[in-house]
């Protein structure tokens, strides 16, 4: 008997519909003898609704409240999953965060979780229970306050759970079939990717991919716990995400060159002009931005200009973070002397994803000539020894997520993308 951990997302539960078909799903795989725990996020766009109603009653809602309001949303959708299977004639008993053990520090909207402590669950489990966990959500380890896990939050607390809990695979299912070539929605013959390494999901995530959160992929990667990603709109086999994707029965096969083309377009640039060229400018920048907790991506310093001793300092960030960074630099404009802050949100992130590329010179001078055929301008670059990533203009990421997956000979002989369901809000 095999114990499943399986994760729907809130395109699959979005009305009563869905949630009857995802509750036949689950007692499917009760039936065929395995044990299941299911994680679930809000239904459709709730988490979005609510996030709207509380911009209306406060500009600025306080942390925690927030999260008390926000997490509403998946209890609501693991009740009526729990009603929905026992209708099907199976027991199920449905758990907050909290109930299942996913303890967190106290940081609201963007928790790390700290540690799992499944009893509950595992109680369950043992009765012959199908485990109903809302996803997104935790307790903080000091403050026993309820608190959310930020994008992606429900992919990643069913990892932990798997892991906690010794699962064999954890199941995510989603609106389209499984990891793609490129966004679907974007180049409609973007191939299905069988088999992926950690290493690559983990890039393509980094880079923008919305299928599975970073954090969820290094989560898997730690414990080295499958992931199957899945619809739940289709019986396809759908992508595997492993420790060694090309390896089929010891057999060991040629890994592509490149896996996929990401994308991203919730980042924004910010450009700390005339900064004087002395040792440690850098540091106060980069150390008051990490005080203010934004995450940087790409980095680019100018070459200092002889005349003036001053250089340029360019990077990405998180669009949303992108006000209190600007309010956070500017307290520190007179402390270090710059001369003043650019900031565009109207950028884009297109990046290459292969593991492949470490043995096949020629894979950038490809990229590059590509995006120049098409058009696109490079603002920025970046690479690491699997990746490689350019800033673009926001409406230029279409042209240039099309023109290097056909570069890299990705297109599918026929179109196979379907995406099933979700709004992409």
């Amino acid at each position: 008997m095999a114990l499943v951990v399986q994760k729907y997302g809130g395109s699959s539960v979005a009305d009563a519909a869905r949630i009857k078909r995802v509750a036949q799903r689950i007692v499917a795989t009760k039936k065929a003898g395995n044990d299941v725990v299911v994680i679930v996020s809000a239904m459709g766009d709730t988490t979005d609704e609510l996030l709207d109603l509380a911009q209306q009653v406060s500009p600025l809602p306080p942390g925690r409240e927030l999260d008390m309001l926000l997490t509403a949303g998946e209890r609501i959708s693991m009740a009526l999953l729990a009603m929905a299977i026992a209708n099907l004639g199976h027991q199920a008993r449905s758990f907050t965060g909290s109930q299942a053990g996913v303890i967190t520090d106290s940081t609201h909207g963007k928790a790390r979780i700290i540690d799992v402590t499944p009893g509950r669950i595992q109680e369950a489990v043992n009765g012959g229970q199908i485990a109903i966990v809302a996803g997104f959500q935790g307790v903080s380890q000091d403050t026993k306050d309820i608190t959310t896990l930020g994008r992606g939050g429900s992919d990643t607390t069913a990892v932990a759970l798997a892991a906690a809990l010794g699962a064999d695979v954890c199941e995510i299912y989603t609106d389209v079939d499984g990891i793609f070539t490129a966004d679907p929605r974007i180049v409609a013959a973007a191939r299905q990717i069988p088999r992926i390494s950690y290493e690559e999901a983990m890039e393509m995530a980094a880079c923008g991919a919305k299928i599975l959160h970073l954090r969820c992929v290094e989560y898997a990667r730690r414990f080295d716990l499958p992931i199957h990603v899945r619809s739940s709109f289709s019986s396809k086999e759908g992508t595997w995400v492993v420790s060694a994707p090309n390896t089929d029965e010891g057999n060991e096969m040629e890994q592509p060159i490149i896996s996929g083309v990401a994308h991203d377009r919730s980042e924004a640039k910010i450009t700390v002009v005339g900064v004087p060229d002395k040792v440690g400018e850098a540091a106060a920048i980069f150390r008051t931005l990490a005080d203010a907790e934004i995450n940087i991506d790409m980095i680019v310093q100018n070459i200092s200009a002889a005349a003036t001793a001053r250089t340029d300092i360019s990077f990405t960030l998180p669009s949303a973070d992108g006000t209190v960074a600007v309010t956070a630099l500017k307290r520190i404009q007179d402390q270090i002397g710059f001369e003043k802050i650019l900031f565009d949100d109207q950028i884009g992130k297109v990046s290459l994803v292969g593991a492949g590329m470490r043995s096949h010179p020629g894979v950038t001078a490809k990229f590059f000539g590509a995006l120049a055929d098409a058009g696109v301008n490079i603002e920025m670059i970046s690479t690491s020894e699997i990746r490689i990533s350019v800033i673009v203009g926001q409406n230029e990421v279409d042209a240039a997520v099309t023109a290097a997956h056909a570069a890299f000979d990705l297109d599918a002989d026929q179109v196979e993308a379907v995406v099933y369901g979700g709004t992409g809000r």
